[in-house]
């Protein structure tokens, strides 16, 4: 009898300590960039996981814009994604560099037509724009204190990586200096969040210097991890773009709201079967424009790495401009993989979604060979496509991102002339961040390379970029 007593004690123990242990539960999505036909499956799956966890916390990493035309041309660029994140019920994003391609009134108007919070440290506030961020938030989640910190990436400028002119009236500090600032919050929080949009590489680098954050919810690179990094003993999660999946993070603590583990798990989005109704419908009126559905040409063979599709970009700069030679920047190419078969306006403005303007200089060889290099350092070691001209990059064998040696080859690949002068177009992005010296500061075309594509294609009408490469790497 005493033996079985003290067995309904011991179970009566485990039943107690099970309903002490608390909870705490977030989806996080990062880096959706407009796919805003995935954000009915999304709505579905933090619709049940509501239904599990009514005080799931709902955070974005950042860019959640630039991707999708119907989103990025609105009347208010970027407001239909603004709209299905308040349906969906975000409870808070970063500041994403791509946050910034609208300028900042627009960043203003979106922040304004929000009901999640925007969080970022390393920006200043700028209240007469309607810049109202805060450096964290505190949420109360049954009673832990999750405590989120948002952060955003910078360039060698010291700016994120947009277009300088839309960002260069705000002010930002240094990444790491501004998160370190509010290590005071673990004190005063039993789960301490970083939503990074810094990379991954940084990210593990944070995690080794403060060991006093729990998770960093990361973005900006794309990195999928399966499905976190624990390299410094500090959990990191990211997703690959544009809604393929996202994660589902569970803290488990004790009575005293003490962390005892942590759970994560991917959830994919692209293959979910469900959607909620109420976010179909107004996906469906967003994208409600037939403008964007007009066939501009067919492709023959599929598309398969950016590369192709910036071989596309860059003949059509070309063409377009009457130019000798055409290029985009790397980053620049924002669709990698493409079917067999028809091309539209919105597939053109998805490729290109930036709504940059084409800029024509006049470059000898020598001075395009060291633009190409100086934005090959600029676009994070990702080599420009080019048209026009062939480049052979001999790499350096002790650090495979650094290029030795740079050959310019004609079309056939026959010698190259440097001392020539040529008509050089491209977007006007890339003459604000190169640093090569080059005498011609380039001429506005009045033309957007978006429009160009639009144009090029629709003249040209049969498309095959399969396997094509200007770039040869020896």
């Amino acid at each position: 009898m005493k033996k079985r007593l003290l067995t309904i004690l011991a179970m009566a123990g485990c039943f107690l300590a099970m309903l002490a242990q608390k909870q705490v539960h977030i989806i996080s999505a990062n880096d959706m960039h407009a796919n805003i036909q995935r954000m009915p499956q999304l709505a579905a799956i933090v619709d049940s996981m509501r239904a599990q966890y009514p005080s799931l916390l709902v955070l974005s990493a950042g860019d959640n814009r630039t991707g999708e035309p119907v989103n990025d041309m609105y009347k208010i660029p970027a407001y239909p994604m603004v709209a299905l994140m308040n349906q969906i019920g975000f409870d808070a994003t970063t500041l994403g560099n791509h946050e910034f391609d609208g300028g900042p009134q627009n960043l203003g108007q979106l922040i304004g037509l929000s009901n999640f919070s925007y969080l970022c440290c390393n920006i200043r506030p700028v209240p007469e724009w309607g810049i109202y961020t805060r450096p964290y938030q505190i949420f109360d989640v049954n009673g832990v204190r999750v405590g989120v910190i948002g952060v955003v990436q910078l360039g060698m400028r010291g700016t994120p990586d947009a277009h300088p002119d839309k960002v260069k009236a705000l002010q930002f500090t240094p990444v790491k200096q501004s998160v370190e600032q509010y290590r005071w919050l673990r004190d005063q929080c039993d789960v301490l969040v970083l939503l990074s949009h810094i990379g991954i590489d940084d990210d593990i680098a944070l995690s080794a210097d403060m060991p006093w954050l729990d998770l960093i919810v990361g973005g900006h690179t794309h990195t999928q991890l399966s499905p976190f990094d624990a390299t410094h003993g500090i959990v990191i999660t990211q997703n690959v773009n544009r809604l393929e999946r996202v994660t589902h993070t569970a803290i488990f603590l004790d009575e005293n709201n003490h962390i005892e583990k942590m759970e994560c798990e991917n959830i994919e989005v692209a293959s979910c079967t469900s959607k909620n109704e109420v976010v179909q419908a107004m996906v469906d009126n967003f994208c409600n424009d037939p403008s964007f559905k007009r066939v501009l040409g067919q492709f023959v063979a599929p598309i398969s790495t950016y590369e192709e599709f910036g071989a596309l970009m860059a003949d059509a700069y070309r063409a377009q401009a009457g130019a000798d030679i055409g290029f985009v920047n790397f980053g620049g190419v924002r669709t990698e993989k493409f079917p067999a078969g028809p091309f539209t306006v919105s597939d053109a403005l998805s490729l290109d979604p930036f709504q940059n303007d084409a800029v024509m200089l006049n470059l000898t060889g020598e001075e395009l060979r060291q633009m190409l290099l100086s934005c090959y350092t600029r676009d994070r070691n990702r080599f420009p496509v080019t048209s026009g001209v062939l480049c052979q990059l001999t790499m350096d064998k002790k650090d495979a991102t650094k290029i030795k040696e740079l050959k310019l080859l004609t079309p056939d690949g026959k010698k190259f002339n440097l001392k020539r002068t040529y008509r050089v177009v491209t977007n006007n992005f890339v003459p604000s961040i190169v640093t090569s010296p080059h005498r011609d500061p380039g001429q506005p075309l009045g033309y957007q390379t978006a429009q160009m594509i639009i144009d090029f294609v629709d003249s040209v009408k049969t498309l095959d970029y399969h396997g094509i490469t200007r770039a040869i790497r020896k």
